[in-house]
């Protein structure tokens, strides 16, 4: 397998914590984890397996380093690259809103069809969110919040289906 670049938004921590333990489960695979904001779009274009990670941030606004990063990803030539998301949020606190900014990031992206990595909604409670298209997840949901103790054994199956996506 190719090496796997991880860029990740994370104004509190959390979502690099989320993005250290998905490197951690590719095993011997090579990762390499960027946080975003030390990140420039010459590292993400060194990549053809990609993982774009986010926080919840506001409601359905994109964590401020993907707002300044993301209009950018326009110079990188999709073709032949696989990207898979994964998205931090409050299922009870938000939501009317849960993990919008994951939903968010794949609207701004420039090519959507090179995209993998869905992920069921069955497991979560909430009204409405950004990140489901048509009853599935466009990338990896975690609510430490709420379902931390559910989040290792989703980042490992999560990171076992790229695995065969990536391929």
């Amino acid at each position: 397998m190719e090496t796997i670049g991880i860029f990740y938004g994370s104004t509190y921590g959390m979502t690099e914590k989320s993005a250290e333990k998905i490197k951690k489960a590719f095993g011997n695979a090579k990762v390499d984890l960027y946080n975003l904001k030390d990140a420039t779009v010459v590292d993400i274009a060194k990549y053809n397996n990609l993982v774009f990670g986010t926080s919840a941030w506001g409601i359905g606004e994109m964590q401020d380093d993907w707002e300044m990063t993301i209009d950018h990803l326009t110079e990188i030539d999709f073709t032949g690259r696989k990207v898979a998301l994964f998205g931090l949020g409050d299922q009870k606190e938000y939501p009317e809103s849960f993990v919008d900014g994951l939903g968010t990031l794949y609207c701004r992206l420039p090519d959507k069809s090179c995209v993998v990595g869905s992920w069921p909604v069955e497991g979560y409670e909430y009204y409405f969110s950004l990140a489901d298209k048509d009853g599935t997840f466009l990338g990896l949901v975690l609510d430490d919040h709420n379902q931390a103790d559910l989040s290792d054994k989703r980042i490992s199956d999560w990171v076992k289906q790229l695995k065969k996506e990536f391929i």
